[in-house]
């Protein structure tokens, strides 16, 4: 983050940040409090660590990190993370195809787990399939690995399809109350009108607005194609995971096991997404080497789709071996 960045974010939460002086002692001012935030975000630094470098009571840095982290949430978040409206949606269609070759789409979703020191009295809740205690961020990014929804907090145990089922936007989005364009033919087609849809890996069921890549198990009929699909699909999808690289690397602390309350280790996760975004928007970087990410393993497959789904998924197929086609899908 460049000292302009920085000063911009000090006004946005300054007024919530700026406490009043007394008869007893000089509060600590709203650039000490954001800089000693900034700091444990982006090293993962323990609150002891960060005593010894800034002067500051340990508990002190408890409660500066919690306030600035709802403060950064509360007043950066509805200006770099507000949900997108008709004509957003189109752009980030328009950048997915220009950017991945993959038609209609208006993002790309995951899971990512946050390590956590056990919660007190929380059982095997936070206790996830690669044996440590998490929980949950699920994302959805644009194709400049731009987050454009979040939802944090869920338990670790939980599967990443089960987790968006139950979010809000899944819900807003079976009600068809999230601005979604209206149905397009595919870019280089004048055929019938296309839904949007977002696109997932196997951990997610296939729906109208969701497309997910063949599973193994059905790959032994027409295998090429479906082959092909499926390596279109998971390109195209790599742009979640470079965005989940991008953010752990710059802010660090989630390379650690957030040793905090539940509901703290979720006010710094959701300030770190947002600050993600605020340094994208500020200072237009771009991360690098986005095909050199790798696709996680996951547990089970979900229900099979629709017939509509299923159906649009064999049209896609169709659209790439054609219209759609590019030099480097059969590689």
């Amino acid at each position: 983050m460049s000292i302009s960045s920085f000063y911009v974010l000090l006004d946005l939460v300054r007024s919530d940040l700026t406490k009043a002086h007394t008869n007893y002692r000089q509060s600590i001012s709203a650039e000490e409090k954001l800089l000693v935030t900034l700091r444990y975000l982006a090293t993962g630094q323990s609150f002891s660590s960060l005593h010894f470098c800034f002067r500051l009571g340990v508990s002190t840095i408890g409660y500066i990190v919690r306030d600035t982290c709802r403060a950064i949430w509360l007043r950066v978040a509805p200006r770099h993370l507000r949900p997108p409206e008709e004509a957003n949606w189109q752009e980030i269609a328009n950048l997915f195809w220009e950017k991945t070759k993959f038609p209609n789409c208006l993002g790309a979703i995951d899971g990512k787990h946050i390590r956590l020191v056990m919660p007190p009295f929380s059982g095997s809740r936070y206790y996830n399939y690669k044996k440590f205690f998490s929980l949950v961020l699920m994302a959805i990014a644009d194709a400049k690995s731009r987050f454009i929804y979040i939802d944090v907090g869920s338990y670790g145990s939980s599967s990443d399809s089960f987790i968006f089922q139950h979010s809000n936007f899944f819900r807003n989005m079976m009600d068809d109350r999230l601005n979604f364009p209206a149905p397009m033919p595919w870019p280089g087609t004048t055929g019938p009108p296309r839904p949007f849809t977002l696109i997932g890996d196997e951990a997610f069921g296939l729906s109208q607005h969701l497309m997910r890549p063949f599973s193994s198990r059905y790959l032994s009929v027409d295998r090429r194609n479906r082959t092909m699909f499926n390596f279109r699909l998971s390109r195209a999808r790599q742009v979640v995971e470079c965005a989940f690289g991008v953010l752990a690397n710059k802010w660090r602390v989630l390379h650690s096991s957030i040793n905090l309350s539940v509901s703290n280790a979720i006010s710094v996760v959701k300030a770190t997404c947002v600050l993600h975004n605020f340094v994208l928007d500020l200072e237009g970087v771009s991360p690098d080497g986005s095909d050199s990410c790798h696709l996680r393993d996951v547990r089970a497959n979900p229900p099979r789709g629709t017939r509509d789904s299923l159906s649009l998924r064999d049209d896609m197929i169709l659209y790439f071996l054609h219209e759609g086609r590019v030099d480097w899908q059969d590689n």
